[in-house]
């Protein structure tokens, strides 16, 4: 029997927003039990630190300057082969509900929806981004509120600028994508057909505006909510990026200036990302008891994971951008198939979520796609390889992905070896390198330390022979000659 593929993703979540992750003042025991039920990788990193190249990566199991989808506001090219359209054409229905991005989001282009490539997708409900005046006649979490008499929500709290209450759970994106992902599971069950679904929620991006009842649980420890990750200086000798950031999230969002903001502000934002995270493990909840209740877990592969983190306040900064700090491009990834896979195991190998799309052939037994570049889990999840041991290093890349630095268009690469990370600002010749054993916070750059010299110029070897292996596979050599 084929393999149902459920696939959740998140929207901009940090690991620390777990309880299995090691967070004890978050409750989210339903995706805690799926870590028990499965493996989680303690050291999983997105391909780029923004949504769209992210995706276009996982999604198609290739890098993200590969699939031509480098940046937001470009459009994945038709020819590529997302994964969804390979288990399409081996014989799986398919459907999605939420966010894609695989395509410009803004109204100017698409003013009706999202456009879409041949993504195999039967069942297609989709839902991009939750607040702010970018609103599509198609979205249909919109269209959902409307038809409950109701709208999108967000109400001031008082002494906080940056993080509001918003609807309440039951009106919640997250919800209608578990309503729309528990149709589509149950119609496939009924008519006997494997199924992939993915469920793309919009929690916990910005803006933080969680339900009011979880705000107030989590605000409520006050100071247990620890501040963000800061030391004074420190971006001095970093790339000037960090420093505009710093200033105004996004470079143009002054709301988010991290010098002008309390102490009230600064856990108000974090407390936040955990009280949206409560409310999606709730849906999490939802989706296991149903497949519970029809026996149905023990024939469904489960990933949860994120595109990529959030810096919450941390090195000064908010949101996203140009910069590879572990809060921003180590991800959560916990991957289940109860009595197939290894069950309550912690892996600390290094992994990429461009792996994840030939994990899911190889576990279904289905054909690799020639362009694929990822390195599948197949064997570290059913235990025939050591669990710790994937790869030797993580590459992460960002080709001016966000419109937000036009003075200077940042082009950076990260590569990270376990132990050392190296970041290349190749539009203006900066650099970071950090050792994560003695500095795991990141805080001392050592890219102009003569000390480590040597060290420096063995990972810059390493970035170029990441960048050599991960040119495009495509097109397949047909002869010798």
């Amino acid at each position: 029997m084929k393999p149902n593929i459920l696939w959740i993703c998140t929207d901009q979540q940090r690991t620390d927003t777990l309880r299995c992750y090691g967070n004890e003042l978050v409750d989210t025991p339903n995706i805690d039990r799926l870590a028990e039920m499965g493996v989680l990788f303690e050291h999983a990193y997105c391909q780029s630190p923004v949504c769209t190249p992210s995706r276009a990566s996982f999604m198609t199991g290739r890098y993200s300057r590969t699939t031509r989808c480098r940046q937001n506001g470009q459009q994945i090219p038709a020819d590529e082969k997302l994964v969804s359209k390979l288990f399409a054409e081996q014989g799986y229905v398919c459907g999605l509900a939420g966010k894609l991005h695989l395509a410009p989001c803004h109204p100017d282009v698409c003013p009706i929806e999202e456009a879409r490539i041949d993504d195999g997708y039967h069942a297609f409900h989709w839902s991009h981004s939750v607040g702010g005046n970018n609103t599509w006649p198609m979205d249909e979490y919109l269209q959902w509120l409307d038809q409950k008499g109701s709208s999108l929500k967000r109400e001031p709290i008082p002494g906080v600028r940056q993080t509001f209450y918003g609807n309440d759970s039951e009106e919640r994106q997250g919800t209608w994508c578990t309503d729309k992902s528990l149709d589509f599971i149950r119609t496939s069950r009924k008519h006997g057909m494997p199924w992939f679904f993915s469920l793309n929620y919009f929690d916990p991006h910005h803006p933080f505006d969680p339900p009011k009842e979880l705000m107030e649980k989590y605000m409520k420890l006050s100071e247990q909510i620890p501040l963000p990750k800061y030391q004074e200086g420190e971006l001095t000798d970093k790339p000037h990026y960090q420093r505009i950031d710093s200033e105004s999230a996004y470079n143009f969002v002054p709301m988010f200036r991290f010098r002008d903001m309390t102490e009230l502000e600064h856990r108000a934002a974090r407390a936040a990302q955990w009280a949206m995270m409560e409310q999606l493990d709730t849906q999490v909840g939802r989706l296991l008891a149903d497949l519970e209740e029809h026996g149905d877990l023990a024939n469904t592969i489960i990933i949860f994971m994120s595109d990529h983190g959030e810096m919450l306040g941390d090195h000064g900064i908010y949101w996203k951008g140009p910069y590879f700090y572990e809060e921003l491009v180590r991800v959560p990834l916990i991957i289940a198939w109860p009595g197939t896979i290894q069950a309550g195991q912690r892996s600390k190998a290094l992994v990429e979520l461009v792996d994840l799309a030939p994990t899911l052939l190889a576990a279904a037994e289905l054909p690799l796609y020639p362009g694929i570049q990822g390195k599948s889990l197949w064997p570290l999840l059913t235990g025939a390889v050591n669990t710790d041991v994937h790869r030797d290093s993580v590459y992460c890349e960002y080709y001016n992905a966000q419109p937000w630095h036009p003075e200077l268009p940042p082009q950076c690469t990260m590569v990270f070896d376990g132990r050392y990370k190296l970041v290349r600002v190749h539009s203006s010749r900066e650099g970071e390198l950090y050792d994560l054993v003695t500095d795991p916070a990141e805080f001392q750059n050592l890219y102009h330390d003569p000390a480590y010299a040597v060290i420096k110029l063995r990972m810059m070897e390493l970035l170029a022979d990441r960048m050599a292996w991960t040119v495009d596979p495509l097109p397949a050599r047909l002869a010798a000659w």
